[in-house]
């Protein structure tokens, strides 16, 4: 079986959430209009801050890409960002971009085709998202890559065996699709660089680290590979260091290739000025109103805005309203700043909405400062994960989002049950891999134990009172996941039955790299709970990034793009950069439809 029929995902209350409830029909039914009439009364009067073919709002992926595109075909184009940085969730990130068929992949001689990456998307995301919009971004996302590598600086390599998420299903490719941004010189930005928004995890000082490379790292002091990319990243730093580089990979490196392209194209990008709403004159959004320099004002889109501002994770009356509890924006990794303005003002325009009560989820540890979304430290052999009762619950190297999604599906039978998890490991694990950022064999930070995000005892039963399972229960679990990780095989959830399961493993651990027993003490207890890379509903759009009404119909002079727009992944996620991928298409899609009409 694959990991998507093992695991599957919860079964949300509505496939295509239009509107929350018959209360907020009734809210979109009088008070929004209203409020809209209001605004765009208002911002008539407002002062006059500038006029240009296009208005785009948010300096993220999708939103610099649509401005570098809008550009592109000779349109005058101006960036409304609400932040005193550029970037958003994707300077934050790992940058991973998930695009079928590119020319980077292809020329790397892998074997995609048209058509298993229909196949493949097809079967990951079925029927959420209609046919038409997964054929919009199969067909322009090589093209999207191609362009902006044509007008900016950027270039992009390969992630050579980071496997597609469900490489068991028709299409999926075990040595995966996705691409990531590769080294920039952040000189290329001069001044500017300062209003980078800062890494989400920054990169060791005098090392230039690619997102392929962390799975390496992590096993640094147990594989003779693992120590080589150090020494490589640590090399490649050097080298940049004498060239008298600011060497950036990853979102840095992609959101900096952006910003020099549109730079290069001569297109401003306004920080400090949020969206307050949008203008609409007989049904047809005409520009927008914003802050800037602490003055009100409008800025007329002689030809369309396209509202790529990011999700709605920080905002918690948004998430209580639309999201299953319990739910924390100070779980969430995405840019401070989303709040979900865009898709507000998007509804107030008339748009519907969608997908509102999913995200870009992984299982997270709520440190203290900021949470820190686990990717290999649930994966690495030496470790499970329990529910409140002691027991197993889910392949703990699955799908991140899908491992979220299983968490709440349980959860709603006994609040509490699931959330938060517990991942659990010995001392052996912590010998070999690299935890966060903290090297094997280092204590963890008195910190994470203060604030109960992390938990230490010498025997099983100890943990199991720290942690508040039952200690028999906790017994059962360990003994029977130790006699499976001895033989290699986990019949109980199918831990290492796919490529992507083995992704960040120990290759030394055989016969299975995911499956090692927990056997050392002391051991230890990391609490989980429901993080994410940001929201992925908002803004209902046709296969031309086009707004659309609860009826249908076309929104005349706005687009969205990216975690303003309900995904075109629907509940699922395909590969390393389905978030970044399709946002930066479909941005490329908005600015192409702008231009041709």
């Amino acid at each position: 079986m694959s990991a998507r029929s093992d695991h599957a995902r919860a079964p949300l209350p509505a496939r295509r959430t239009v509107l929350a409830g018959t209360g907020a029909g009734v809210l979109a039914a009088t008070v929004l209009p209203a409020a809209a009439a209001r605004a765009s009364a208002a911002a008539a009067d407002g002062v006059p801050l500038g006029e240009y073919d296009v208005v785009v709002v948010g300096s993220g992926a999708s939103g610099m890409t649509a401005a570098l595109t809008a550009a592109g075909r000779g349109l005058s184009v101006l960036v409304v960002e609400k932040a005193p940085t550029f970037g958003g969730s994707a300077a934050r990130s790992g940058a991973g971009i998930w695009i079928p068929n590119n020319s980077v992949i292809l020329g790397a001689g892998v074997p995609d085709t048209p058509e298993k990456a229909s196949a493949y998307l097809a079967a990951v995301v079925g029927p959420d998202v209609p046919a038409d919009r997964q054929r919009a971004f199969l067909a322009n996302g090589p093209r999207m890559l191609d362009f902006v590598m044509a007008n900016s600086p950027l270039k992009f390599r390969f992630m050579d065996g980071y496997s597609d998420y469900y490489p068991n299903l028709p299409g999926g490719l075990p040595n995966g699709r996705s691409v990531e941004p590769d080294q920039i010189d952040g000189n290329v930005l001069g001044a500017e660089l300062a209003r980078l928004n800062p890494a989400y995890m920054p990169v060791p000082a005098g090392m230039v680290v690619f997102s392929q490379d962390y799975k390496w790292l992590n096993l640094a002091a147990v594989t003779a590979k693992g120590l080589a990319v150090s020494a490589e990243c640590l090399a490649r730093g050097t080298a940049a260091a004498l060239r008298g580089e600011k060497p950036l990979t990853m979102g840095q490196a992609l959101a900096t290739g952006l910003r020099a392209g549109l730079m290069r194209a001569g297109v401003p990008v306004w920080l400090n000025s949020p969206l307050v709403d949008l203008v609409r004159e007989g049904g047809t959004v005409t520009g927008v109103v914003v802050e800037k320099d602490g003055v009100r004002g409008v800025v007329r889109a002689r030809k369309g805005v396209i509202i790529g501002s990011g999700g709605f994770e920080h905002n918690a009356a948004m998430r209580a309203q639309y999201q299953q509890q319990p739910i924390g924006t100070q779980w969430s990794v995405g840019a401070k700043e989303n709040t979900g303005d865009g898709i507000r003002a998007g509804q107030r325009a008339g748009a519907a909405l969608a997908l509102m009560e999913d995200a870009w989820w992984g299982p997270s540890i709520p440190l203290p400062g900021e949470p820190y979304f686990c990717l290999a430290e649930r994966t690495l052999p030496g470790g499970l994960m329990v529910n409140a009762n002691g027991t197993r619950f889910v392949n703990e190297a699955a799908p991140y989002s899908d491992v979220v999604h299983v968490m709440y599906e349980k959860d709603r039978g006994a609040t509490g049950s699931h959330i938060p998890a517990w991942l659990i490991v010995d001392q052996n694990y912590r010998n070999r891999y690299l935890f966060k950022d903290l090297l094997p064999t280092l204590p963890f930070p008195d910190a994470w134990y203060e604030a109960g995000a992390a938990k230490k005892a010498w025997t099983w039963d100890a943990l199991a009172g720290q942690i508040g399972v039952p200690a028999a229960a906790l017994r059962a679990t360990l003994g029977r996941f130790n006699a499976q990780a001895w033989g290699g095989s986990d019949p109980d959830f199918h831990r290492g039955d796919t490529a992507y399961d083995h992704y960040y493993t120990d290759p030394n651990i055989q016969p299975n790299s995911c499956l090692a027993p927990v056997w050392v003490p002391p051991f230890y207890a990391f609490k989980i709970v429901p993080g994410d890379l940001g929201t992925k509903g908002g803004i209902v759009t046709d296969a031309r990034a086009r707004a659309l009404r609860a009826d249908g119909s076309v929104i005349r002079g706005l687009w969205a793009a990216g975690n303003a727009s309900a995904a075109v992944m629907g509940h699922s996620y395909a590969g390393a950069g389905s978030t970044i991928g399709p946002a930066m298409t479909f941005g490329y899609v908005a600015a192409n439809d702008i231009a041709d009409a």
